[in-house]
């Protein structure tokens, strides 16, 4: 990117069906990145599962049931994109620092918000389940 008129990457895909087949490499390839190199991946995703299975097997509503594997599916979201920032700060520099500390505590503490946020809400959905209301 030495043209300094250049306004996009030119590592930027074209569009078209070809684009949406190779966005789709790209994210599997990504999955099996995070699978092989992020433990905390790995451990949420076993999580995720178990998860799934009990809120598919729970007494609740469709849409609760939902909204019990979506707050989890968010966790995985939200470590990916933790990983993607842990990715970027290594890539740039190895070296300690106080900003690639503060980035990588940032995305750490968002998935921490987003695990609170996963177990609010399966409290709240089964709370009244087992609390015999």
């Amino acid at each position: 990117m030495n043209n300094p008129e250049q306004t996009i990457s030119e590592f930027k895909s074209k569009s078209g069906l070809k684009r949406i087949f190779s966005a789709f490499g790209y994210s599997m390839a990504g999955f099996k990145s995070a699978w092989r190199s992020e433990h905390a991946f790995r451990q949420e995703l076993f999580v995720v599962v178990i998860a799934t299975i009990a809120a598919l097997l729970l007494p609740v509503p469709a849409w609760q049931k939902l909204v019990l594997i979506a707050v989890f599916v968010l966790v995985l979201i939200v470590e990916l994109i933790n990983s993607a920032i842990e990715a970027v700060v290594d890539r740039v520099s190895l070296e300690r620092n106080p900003l690639s500390k503060n980035a990588k505590d940032f995305g750490s503490a968002a998935v921490l918000l987003t695990l609170m946020l996963a177990l609010a809400t399966w409290l709240v959905i089964l709370w009244p389940l087992f609390a015999g209301r």
